[in-house]
């Protein structure tokens, strides 16, 4: 079972992968997009290029787990991306997976410029690692 995992911002899309025994999520790439549905095409085209069999979606809920802007860009992606493929997209809780992998970043000594560029891959493999650790052995 190899999967995409999905972080979506408002500018960028961190990616991470995992392996194909679906047991370790790595950062992928960071696309950044102006227009969601070159975006959708371009997610495509990694799916197919990398043999993904399950599709997994940070899902940006607030804080006091209210649903805002973020929740319905997220959502209006996800329904673009499933009507061009025949593929489910799994949906989890991303909150806080952005500071998380701040932190990380930070502990690693890496510099600001250089954690700006692979944040919301690390991001996106923080919220592949959940969906992997919750789905463990089905």
């Amino acid at each position: 079972m190899k999967c995409l995992g999905m972080d979506l911002g408002t500018k960028t899309l961190g990616l991470a992968t995992s392996d194909k025994l679906g047991i370790i999520s790595s950062p992928y790439k960071v696309l950044r997009y102006e227009d969601t549905d070159a975006l959708v095409d371009e997610v495509i085209s990694i799916i197919n290029e990398l043999k993904i069999d399950t599709l997994v979606l940070g899902y940006p809920k607030n804080m006091n787990n209210s649903l805002g802007d973020a929740v319905e860009r997220t959502m209006n992606f996800k329904e673009k991306l499933e009507a061009k493929i025949d593929m489910k997209i799994n949906l989890v809780d991303e909150r806080l997976s952005t500071v998380e992998a701040e932190n990380y970043l930070i502990n690693e000594d890496m510099r600001r410029e250089d954690r700006k560029k692979i944040i919301d891959a690390v991001a996106a493999s923080i919220i592949l690692d959940t969906y992997l650790r919750m789905n463990k052995g089905e």
